[in-house]
């Protein structure tokens, strides 16, 4: 990521949206709160005025904020400038066209085709054709005021307490006033950015902090997102952390019994848990697995006319009220259970029954190096003896990670310690390869 590469994805987004609207074409940005968020921003909207197509900002808004303002402004495309649940060393950009769902890979590489282009040269805009940009100053509250329509009129959250870590990120302003509106007593924390805290040692990727404070605070559960709010793992009254496999059963059971459940079907990808797929078959339903991504979650969801999917991870995708992953979003969803059904969080996470799962990281020299060793000899010798050694009571998946160069080793099986041993296997296998 440098700032050259940005001002010319700028550039190159600015010409696909003016293929499709010669005139008043409009692009909106957004972004999270680490550092680099600034410089990035003002590369990307330069690209874009330079163009001729005006750009609107948001400022810090989470993901699914930004793809809510997009469509509902009736904008060309938008922007989030986060590296998610990464630190904040790291950024990216993700971009939604004017619908609110992320790009098409054909769109990104004929994005990528335009970067490298001297076609930018040509087409720039001079004179009285050069792009403006605007600031919308009350883009958060469009998107807190969207969210409470979510949760049902007739249902309060008065008398709840709710530990909120928004991972010092993009939500943190905009899940606190989300709850404290609905009537819930919120104990903030991960709400003081600096551009060097995102998603340090708090939010959905450490939620011990949540579950820590759930106790000292004897609230009745915690809400834990990540950087860019796409996510959330939530903690319940025990500090019991619940991830997005065992969220999406409280959702998928509950959509089922209702026939709300498009299809009957559960769309998840490759990792989610095993248990999740036997809780959905129980109750009359399937689990659809796609590669791992939301994008791919999504894209197979409107591809089958499904309504509900999601990702281990805490990304959970509901197409009737949202276009991308919400964290905020799946919250209302389990609080809404949760009021209806006057149960604990501690009683809904019953819905599923985990299979023992082992995660492990394996760092390797690059990424590209990280994308073969799935294909080295002795690897896949090793991972196929494993496979029949488990049969139908388990699983083995060995991926390259797609943000950082590592291969992810997933085992499931029915013991913690003989899929243990397993996984440490292929990690080691996987280390003399590399």
């Amino acid at each position: 990521m440098t700032v050259e590469a940005a001002m010319r994805l700028g550039q190159a987004l600015a010409a696909q949206c003016r293929e499709r609207k010669p005139e008043g074409a409009r692009v909106v940005i957004g972004k999270d709160t680490r550092l680099s968020g600034y410089m990035f921003e003002t590369a990307l909207a330069s690209g874009i005025c330079s163009m001729g197509v005006d750009v609107w900002l948001c400022g810090p808004l989470p993901t699914p904020g930004i793809a809510y303002v997009t469509a509902s402004m009736r904008a060309d495309a938008g922007v989030v400038i986060s590296a998610s649940h990464n630190p904040y060393q790291d950024n990216g950009i993700k971009i939604f066209a004017g619908d609110g769902f992320k790009l098409p890979d054909a769109r990104e590489a004929a994005l990528e085709r335009l970067m490298g282009s001297r076609r930018m040269l040509r087409e720039r805009a001079t004179a009285a054709r050069v792009g403006k940009a605007f600031r919308i100053d009350d883009s958060r509250g469009r998107y807190v005021a969207y969210l409470k329509t979510l949760f049902p009129r007739e249902l309060a959250l008065d008398g709840l307490r709710i530990v909120v870590d928004c991972a010092h990120g993009a939500c943190y302003r905009v899940a606190p006033a989300v709850l404290q509106e609905l009537g819930a007593k919120v104990v903030p924390i991960g709400v003081e950015p600096d551009g060097r805290n995102i998603n340090l040692d708090c939010g959905a990727m450490a939620p011990s902090l949540a579950a820590e404070a759930v106790v000292q605070h004897g609230a009745d559960l915690a809400v834990a997102l990540d950087g860019d709010g796409d996510r959330a793992v939530l903690v319940d009254e025990k500090g019991q952390v619940l991830d997005g496999d065992e969220l999406m059963a409280i959702l998928a059971l509950r959509m089922l019994r209702a026939d709300e459940l498009r299809h009957r079907t559960l769309v998840a990808t490759v990792m989610s848990n095993i248990g999740l797929e036997r809780a959905v078959e129980r109750n009359g339903g399937r689990l659809l697995r796609t590669p791992v991504g939301d994008r791919y979650v999504v894209e197979a969801m409107r591809d089958g006319g499904f309504n509900l999917g999601g990702e281990q991870s805490g990304h959970i995708v509901d197409l009737d009220r949202s276009t991308t992953g919400d964290g905020v979003l799946t919250a209302l969803r389990v609080l809404t259970i949760m009021r209806r059904e006057n149960r604990p969080l501690s009683e809904l996470r019953a819905a599923m029954t985990r299979s023992p799962q082992v995660l492990l990281n394996v760092p390797m020299r690059g990424r590209a190096r990280a994308s073969r060793i799935g294909r080295d000899a002795q690897v896949v010798r090793l991972v196929r003896r494993i496979e029949r050694a488990l049969g139908r009571e388990g699983r083995v998946l060995v991926r390259a990670s797609g943000t950082e160069p590592k291969v992810r080793v997933m085992v499931e099986g029915p013991g913690a310690a003989l899929i243990r041993a397993y996984a440490d296997e292929i990690a080691q296998a996987i280390e003399r390869a590399g």
